[in-house]
């Protein structure tokens, strides 16, 4: 048996073909029994069977193996379930011949409280304390539910029929063909599915209402959350018909099932599961209440149930073949996520917030500790952590470069053609790359591996040397390093006007180009030495740009005049924000340029400006302190013009983006400690106390509130802490529950910070939201690591074998700039190993690392202290 142990995937001699479970959870105890029997095509004569199990008991009497042809009954000499492998080993003493059998196996198990596997989710019905039972299986975790081949290439029908009390709701993958009652107990057993993998079969079994509406051709959706709650689906559902729909012409192929429910759960790790039929998701992600969500919560849940309806396409029909192309999931449905709610709500400008994606996989991939698209995975257990920016927004980044490459028409073509190739099969990402090379006759194979099987991604810097434009690639890391990479760069540039562009494929490390050749004669020689050149147009690259100084001097004006679009706007200030960080460019030149953006009103060049002076106030607290008070000026001198554009109070038909912005602004000030701001939130917050529907604290502007509240609190003055606690109490909206505890850990007192931090942990806080509260100040730092450090058996216990355990290493560990702290936690992790978290605590060591030599750099600059100076006291 032990030839089986410690290998990433299982043995090839059996395929299943079909799958008859039965279950019955037993919602009191909180365990569940069950029975499954698999039909298998014997491939090579075998004395034994390999499949995936964990957590569950099975006696050596409860398995049997019947062969079709000659109907012998083989029953296992063995039967063993190696927990380490999460495997289920049946030793037959006669071989088993090959040809078609079934596999018999009868089981029990625990509905466990970790949100994976078969789980009990709590809620509350009448006052009355109660327990659901949901799946979450993705990646790994059907094995918990009921021995199977837990492989996404191991697709297979499935035939599901539970036992449950008869006042319940029970849900499965496809609709009810049969329920039959027997006094307090009833039986459902649904249609057959089609084929699929197992971490997207699904089962939820507890009290709920739901709305309900049909697509054009019949599919009948509905929206599933507790009893009472059912006039907050109706937005999802709205979404979800028309996605439905939307996605059937863009795919050239119908949603398959004849049914879609999604559903709310109140303890879901995740932000929601696309489970085949069945879409779980949490609370916040699907539910929407016209009187207390804010526009961003609306935004969301549009966003979320987008994704969750693509993969019902790309990820459900056709399937990575290994957890390896798990990208090809993920970046996709992110990617079209974007393009269905464009669809949707065009006047949300919602491509523009494309760039937050493609931000946060530049952030992590400027890692020397990231790791390529494509990457190798050797057990269950590594899986978890690659569910990160890169696998999404990187693996969404590079799939909008290539469709801009390729053209949005044949990119769309050719997708149809590879969801028609693939359906009901898997893929990897060559075939994805074959129906694109296909279709457009580009090289697309070539262009994208180097975007793929390599990590990290180039900066390209440009300079202007007598009539000729200098290119040189080289990769980019934020610590400053030299790197390995090379890749084949779409380029795309602007010279004075977006009327005169040009796009080539920068191949090799460095290519000369001279202006004439490249723009055409239309350009003269005095227009040349007066324009200037933008690269990467509009963002569309996964790349960064650095100029030289001659041509960042001519951006800036530009950006001055507004003569750039929104796109290239925030572009600049990223990548200029990012060259800093890697001390390839001074802190002076980034608070220059950042001056040049104190007229910006579009919502997403803003909202950046505002983590970029978040993140450049850290560095400057910790380097130059006695600066801290000019760098706070100076960054209230840039918000004041949106700041009085939008005020307090939403204005008649106002865009979206102007009611996101409102609630960005007003945080960020409240943030930096500005008294009128922290002012008037009191005044706002206390209405609100007295009557929790005035108009004086609309959705939109309760975070930025509740965050001023909790800056002025501490230990001793509590009273705003204690009301917030008390709204936290009192409301049943998820939404509302988690803006206060992403409120919470504002305080600037480290014993109140303490305080907050254990609340977090207390039975008053989901688990899924405990991490919400972590996002501590720089004066909360030291107080979070030694807590975290104190509570660190109690944070393995709740959250050991999930991905939100990683949440809590990066968001304590992250914040620290100084080489000892980097020793210190590494030390301690060193006497605590866990595999589950080694690739974030690299990440989060690496990041300490940054921000150390970053403090340093700027420690050294000379005109820091005059530069800001003058900012802070210019007259704008």
């Amino acid at each position: 048996m032990d030839q089986f142990k410690g290998q990433p995937r299982l043995p090839k001699f059996a395929v299943p073909k079909r799958y008859d479970i039965r279950l019955k959870p037993d919602l009191n105890e909180c365990r569940f029994s069950g029975s499954v029997s698999v039909n298998l095509n014997i491939v090579t004569a075998t004395n034994f069977i390999v499949l995936n199990a964990a957590e569950l008991t099975v006696s050596d009497d409860a398995v049997s193996f019947t062969n079709r042809d000659s109907s012998k009954v083989f029953k296992p000499s063995k039967v063993e379930l190696f927990e380490d492998d999460e495997i289920l080993v049946l030793e037959f003493s006669e071989k088993i011949p090959t040809g078609l059998g079934v596999l018999a196996i009868q089981f029990e198990g625990i509905l466990n409280d970790r949100m994976k596997g078969f789980y009990r989710s709590k809620y509350e019905h009448n006052g009355e304390k109660k327990n659901m039972a949901v799946t979450q299986f993705e990646p790994a975790d059907a094995r918990r539910c009921f021995p199977c081949w837990d492989e996404p290439a191991c697709k297979a029908t499935f035939k599901i029929t539970l036992d449950v009390p008869s006042d319940l709701v029970a849900l499965s993958n496809m609709p009810i063909a049969e329920e039959k009652i027997d006094r307090n107990i009833k039986t459902v057993s649904y249609q057959e599915s089609p084929i699929m993998s197992t971490y997207l079969v699904a089962v939820v079994v507890g009290l709920f209402d739901y709305v309900e509406d049909h697509t054009p051709d019949g599919v009948k959706v509905r929206v599933y959350c507790q009893v009472g709650k059912a006039n907050q689906g109706k937005f999802a559902l709205d979404v979800a018909v028309k996605t439905l729909g939307l996605y059937k012409d863009y795919f050239d192929t119908p949603y398959t099932l004849p049914k879609l429910d999604m559903i709310a759960i109140p303890d879901f790790a995740a932000g929601a599961m696309e489970n085949y039929g069945l879409v779980t998701y949490r609370e916040t992600a699907l539910l929407y209440d016209d009187q207390h969500s804010a526009a961003a919560n609306k935004q969301r849940v549009a966003v979320v149930v987008a994704h969750e309806l693509a993969h019902q396409w790309f990820g459900n029909l056709v399937t990575m073949e290994w957890w390896t192309h798990l990208w090809l999931n993920e970046g996709f449905a992110t990617w079209v996520s974007y393009l269905a709610v464009d669809g949707l709500f065009p006047e949300w400008k919602i491509w523009a917030q494309f760039l937050n994606e493609s931000t946060e996989g530049l952030k992590l991939d400027g890692l020397a500790e990231s790791h390529p698209i494509e990457v190798e995975i050797n057990h269950a257990r590594e899986i978890d952590e690659i569910f990160d920016a890169i696998s999404y927004r990187k693996g969404a980044s590079v799939i909008r470069m290539l469709q801009s490459y390729l053209g949005a028409e044949s990119f769309q073509k050719s997708l149809a053609s590879y969801i028609k190739r693939h359906a009901c099969s898997n893929a990897k990402t060559e075939d994805l790359w074959a129906a694109l090379e296909e279709g457009s006759g580009e090289p697309v194979n070539k262009l994208m591996t180097s975007w793929t099987k390599q990590q990290g991604y180039p900066v390209v810097s440009v300079k202007v040397n007598n009539q000729k434009l200098e290119f040189d690639q080289s990769q980019f890391l934020s610590s400053g390093a030299q790197g390995e990479g090379h890749w084949i760069i779409p380029i795309t540039l602007c010279f004075g006007s977006y009327d005169v562009r040009k796009n080539f494929l920068l191949e090799t490390k460095s290519e000369t180009r001279d202006v004439k050749e490249l723009l055409g004669s239309e350009i003269t020689k005095d227009k040349s030495a007066n324009s200037w050149i933008k690269l990467n147009v509009d963002q569309a690259g996964f790349y960064r740009v650095k100029y030289d100084e001659l041509l960042a001097a001519k951006l800036r004006s530009a950006v001055e005049k507004r003569l750039l679009s929104p796109s290239d706007r925030f572009g600049i200030l990223d990548d200029s924000y990012a060259l800093c960080m890697a001390r390839k460019e001074s802190l002076t030149s980034l608070i220059n340029l950042m001056g040049a953006y104190r007229e910006e009103d579009d919502y997403t060049v803003v909202s950046n400006l505002l983590t970029v002076s978040h993140k450049v106030q850290r560095i400057a607290a910790d380097a130059v302190p006695d600066l801290l008070d000019y760098f706070k000026l100076f960054f209230f001198k840039v918000f004041q013009y949106s700041a009085e554009r939008l005020g307090w109070d939403a204005k008649p038909g106002e865009s979206h983006d102007d009611a996101l912005l409102r609630g960005e602004i007003l945080t960020s000030l409240a943030e930096f400690g500005h008294d009128l701001t922290l002012d008037e939130a009191s005044k706002r917050f206390q209405a609100f106390l007295a009557d929790r529907n005035t108009p004086l604290l609309p959705p939109d502007i309760r975070r930025a509130v509740y965050v001023a509240v909790m800056k002025r609190a501490t230990k001793s003055n509590r009273s705003g802490y204690e009301s917030l606690l008390k709204v936290y109490r009192e409301t049943d909206l998820s939404q509302e529950k988690t803006r206060i505890l992403g409120s919470l850990a504002y305080s600037s007192d480290p014993d109140l910070i303490l305080e907050v931090l254990n609340f977090m942990l207390s039975s008053e806080v989901r688990s899924q939201d405990a991490v919400f509260g972590l996002a501590v100040n720089r004066e909360g730092r030291d107080v979070a690591w030694a807590w975290l450090k104190e509570n660190w058996a109690q944070i393995v216990k709740t959250y050991g074998s999930g991905f939100l355990i990683t949440r809590f290493v990066s968001s304590v560990v992250s914040p620290f700039a100084s080489l000892e702290k980097a020793k210190e936690v590494e030390e301690f992790f060193a006497s605590h190993p866990m595999p589950a978290i080694a690739r974030t605590l690299k990440q989060s060591l690496e990041r300490v690392n940054i921000n150390a030599n970053w403090v340093q750099s700027a420690q050294n600059e000379k005109s820091l202290a005059d530069a800001v100076k003058e900012l802070a006291y210019r007259n704008y």
